[in-house]
């Protein structure tokens, strides 16, 4: 069974997150590191470093990664909107650094006016520049697969394949894969058949090595909307066979999967933990 939790709070400070995960009874644990709806962030404290580490260890959550900001852009082709995103993203990556989150996840961007392609090259240069600016950090850019919403990028394999083979540095830039956002763009998880294509593709296209997180989410759009709304696990048109194939699957038994569904209870109980419930009950089914 592959390691499970969600993605948690750091309201009220970062160990918070750590706390909160405990409590739902996760192993693994995601949190934003900053407002992602600002683009300025508070300096993060020793102190709170030392609590964030402290709750890790007593906690034994494992795993913890970071998702960058909402507002960031790499493909923009507005220069001054891309700059600002490279600066963003090398703070972003230096609070991980600070926190020990080996991974932050982020979205290629928007091309916006531009043809993918170009919005596509526009991303492998700006990591290639947050790479010459930022040497020394530790933490790694992990672009995630988007639904494909309007101008977005990075909403197939090849995509993200793309944007990795331009870089300079392709072997510090990892991916993420979101089960809502591959069935909104069009793969359909459903079928056993299309969901081992997908993983041949991935391992192909970009090896397995680089998957370093799933965001395990239903999706209350249907296939191929490019919509992205997440949905409860087994809620959504995705299904439960779906997220079967992932829990049971050998090769993803070492890669951490992380809720990003709505908050809330349902029938008194919160809805993290019925989420985490029914996964790993289709683990072992």
């Amino acid at each position: 069974m592959p390691p499970l939790g969600a993605h948690t709070s750091i309201a009220g400070g970062y160990y918070k997150a750590i706390d909160e995960a405990h409590r739902i009874g996760a192993d693994v644990v995601q949190v934003f590191t900053k407002n992602a709806s600002q683009w300025r962030a508070k300096p993060i404290t020793d102190e709170e470093v030392a609590l964030f580490a402290k709750a890790l260890k007593e906690h034994k959550i494992a795993h913890p990664i970071s998702h960058a900001s909402y507002l960031i852009n790499l493909a923009s082709p507005i220069e001054a909107l891309r700059q600002k995103s490279i600066e963003a993203i090398i703070v972003e990556l230096q609070r991980a650094d600070q926190l020990g989150l080996p991974y932050v996840i982020v979205h290629p961007g928007a091309s916006l006016t531009l043809p993918a392609e170009e919005g596509l090259a526009l991303v492998a240069a700006s990591i290639d520049e947050i790479h010459v600016r930022a040497p020394k950090v530790k933490a790694q850019i992990t672009l995630e697969l988007t639904a494909g919403q309007g101008s977005c990028l990075g909403c197939s394999l090849a995509h993200l394949a793309e944007i990795i083979d331009q870089t300079k540095r392709g072997g510090r830039v990892a991916v993420c894969v979101d089960t809502c956002h591959a069935f909104a763009a069009g793969v359909d998880l459903r079928n056993r058949k299309t969901y081992l294509a997908f993983w041949r593709e991935f391992d192909e296209r970009l090896g397995l090595n680089r998957l370093k997180a799933i965001h395990v989410n239903d999706s209350k759009k249907e296939l191929g909307s490019r919509v992205d709304r997440h949905e409860h696990i087994g809620r959504g048109l995705i299904g439960l066979d779906a997220f079967r194939f992932l829990v049971t699957d050998k090769r993803l038994k070492d890669v951490p999967m992380y809720l990003e569904t709505k908050k809330g209870t349902h029938e008194g109980e919160e809805w993290d933990v019925i989420n985490l419930r029914t996964l790993r009950q289709l683990a072992v089914e």
